[in-house]
């Protein structure tokens, strides 16, 4: 389907169609720079500071997705084992612990090598972000917050609810 089917200005440079998917979304954005934006997504249990960067040389837009939490120095050991057995479930993506700001950030990047960037791409792109985001959101909130251990705040995220009470 091609871009104007759905709606979009067809672009070479993928943040100016982000951009337009950040309205689409309502989401609230800020262009920082024509490589740049930066976007805020409310989630289900936080709000999600998504930062994303064209680079022009490697022909990739990155993406990197921050919590609004700070990882105490004490947790920064179960939070690595945490971060760690997650990466190890993901398909797309990987998260990492930033230790000098103590902050977790998903990561990921969509290397375009020569080809024009789809709304499909962006959408799927930042999709994986969020979901990833979403499903394990509480698994870090354990650890930090409610002092688990890595295996227990994974398998209390691992099981998904079916219907409704």
């Amino acid at each position: 389907m091609a871009s104007s089917e759905l709606g979009y200005d067809r672009v070479t440079n993928p943040i100016d169609l982000v951009e337009q998917l950040a309205g689409r979304h309502e989401w609230a954005c800020d262009r920082t720079g024509d490589d740049e934006l930066t976007l805020i997504v409310s989630g289900t249990w936080t709000d999600y500071h998504i930062s994303l960067n064209w680079r022009d040389d490697l022909e990739a837009l990155h993406l990197a997705c921050a919590f609004d939490f700070k990882v105490p120095d004490t947790r920064l050991s179960e939070m690595y084992r945490l971060v760690g057995q997650i990466n190890e479930q993901l398909w797309l993506g990987h998260f990492d612990l930033w230790t000098q700001e103590g902050l977790v950030m998903y990561r990921h990047a969509l290397l375009l090598n020569g080809s024009v960037v789809t709304p499909m791409q962006c959408e799927a792109l930042l999709q994986a972000a969020l979901e990833s985001c979403e499903r394990y959101y509480q698994a870090f909130q354990f650890v930090v917050w409610a002092g688990k251990e890595s295996r227990e705040a994974l398998i209390s995220t691992m099981f998904e609810t079916e219907g409704q009470a």
